[in-house]
């Protein structure tokens, strides 16, 4: 069995990465990541009304809807897939892994129109099952773990064979980072696709505009099972230490302001792995509401999070509001 944790040419194979690996904690374009929700109907460019100013967006309408943000210098995105119907959904999410998937002509398109820019693949089933949880269910109505890795792992190297730089597994199954890894050296793609685990992801009250958006809301009951409880620092440390182990590139901690005090102990335990935090949809849209009403000002309370996050110990910041904090890098107004 290889110990992937020792092998190291994916963590660095293409500029952004060896940036990251770095770990520079300071403001810049290579600081943050911008999620983007890619619809399987090419001519989508739909207002998500929970998550403000962002959209549903088609391959049709995608350069466009980036060119702003590349413009002022965005160097990486997270791409979200988003089934147009219920009817393309089943009890193992087989769109994860098939054509009909929208990531991968999402993919094409961008490689040959930013062949500069990093592209990130978010890895879950819960937007392609018909049950709406990150995994493959047992007749009981529970997460089929090792069931629910592999086919996690089919999902990655779908995003990887078409071109994707990074995938990064949200799912939270246990050996999921060993069953992408091993597939990746299977393939020949161990050296050319980095693992960007999220590694301490919390079963949190934060998410609810993202689920509206990637319209990937459970079904029934709700995924504290395999999501970590919001109390439990030690279960987050050892969740950590678990993807390290099984060769995870980069590692991340999820929502981000409520939580960093994990990112602080990841930090501290793994210095030498590049750290994200992912600042949330419910996070984003609790700034964006508050400073509509006049109780603070977007961009001074943004940026005052954006800080603390990066003192916690983050060099990456994945955020709904990363075309906003590139243009204030390009207006040198970050103060």
């Amino acid at each position: 069995m290889s110990n992937f944790s020792h092998q190291l040419h994916s963590s660095y194979g293409h500029p952004v990465l060896r940036h990251w690996a770095a770990n520079i904690n300071a403001f810049s374009t290579y600081t943050f990541v911008y999620p983007v929700f890619i619809s399987d109907n090419p001519d989508a460019n739909e207002e998500i009304a929970s998550l403000p100013g962002q959209r549903r967006i088609g391959t049709q309408h995608l350069l466009e809807y980036l060119a702003p943000a590349i413009a002022a210098g965005l160097k990486s995105v997270l791409l979200f897939g988003v089934l147009s119907g219920s009817e393309k959904k089943d009890s193992i999410g087989s769109l994860a892994s098939q054509p009909g998937n929208p990531i991968p002509p999402a993919i094409e398109l961008l490689r040959q129109a930013h062949p500069n820019l990093l592209i990130a693949c978010d890895v879950c089933l819960c937007a392609y099952t018909s049950h709406g949880h990150c995994g493959v269910l047992d007749s009981d109505g529970r997460i089929d773990s090792a069931l629910s890795a592999r086919r996690i792992a089919d999902s990655a190297i779908y995003y990887a064979k078409a071109g994707a730089h990074v995938v990064a597994p949200s799912d939270m199954m246990d050996g999921r980072v060993r069953e992408i890894k091993e597939a990746l050296q299977d393939r020949s793609l161990l050296d050319k696709v980095a693992v960007l685990s999220y590694a301490c992801k919390f079963a949190s009250a934060f998410y609810g505009p993202f689920r509206d958006a990637a319209q990937s809301a459970p079904s029934f009951g709700d995924r504290s099972r395999y999501q970590l409880p919001p109390r439990s620092a030690a279960l987050a440390i050892r969740a950590a230490e678990r993807d390290v182990d099984e060769g995870a590139d980069m590692l991340m901690v999820k929502p981000g302001t409520a939580y960093l005090d994990i990112v602080s102990q990841v930090h501290q335990k793994f210095p030498n792995h590049p750290l994200a935090i992912y600042h949330v949809s419910g996070e984003f849209a609790m700034l964006w509401h508050g400073a509509k009403a006049g109780a603070f000002d977007f961009k001074r309370i943004s940026l005052e999070v954006f800080g603390s996050m990066l003192r916690a110990g983050a060099n990456i910041i994945i955020s709904y509001a990363t075309p906003m904090a590139l243009e204030w890098i390009r207006e040198d107004s970050l103060v």
